[in-house]
């Protein structure tokens, strides 16, 4: 029971922290492209590959502190879901540039986060 409410409790906290920043970014550099999304899936990635290469290869995290982080707060900041219905509409709307862009900014800057993540971590 205690792991469930620490999940949901993550999840909130991802929750409203992807709903600030999201709106944040996407109030200060406009509308046109989803940067808002962007931004926190990139930084979603970075945070994912630091908590993953943490326990798995550091052994920082407990396996339940790792599901709690990785299940609650991160399944609930990042924002694939959003991502993909954002690029689908823009797509839709014969925004091909910006649909396209989109697709590989969030899938090459998220690798690319990841992979530095992975690295941050091992280097401490």
């Amino acid at each position: 029971m205690y792991k469930l409410m620490a999940i949901a409790l993550a999840g909130a906290a991802g929750t409203l922290t992807r709903y600030a920043l999201g709106g944040f970014v996407q109030r200060l550099l406009g509308a046109a492209f989803p940067w808002g999304t962007l931004v926190v899936n990139a930084l979603g990635c970075l945070a994912f590959g630091v908590v993953w290469t943490a326990a798995q290869e550091r052994g920082m995290l407990d396996a339940e502190t790792r599901v709690v982080i990785l299940v609650g707060f991160m399944g609930a900041f990042t924002t694939f879901s959003t991502f993909i219905a954002e690029s689908g509409q823009l797509l839709s709307d014969r925004e091909l540039l910006y649909g396209f862009g989109n697709l590989f900014l969030q899938v090459g800057l998220g690798l690319a986060a990841f992979y530095v993540g992975q690295a941050a971590a091992r280097a401490i």
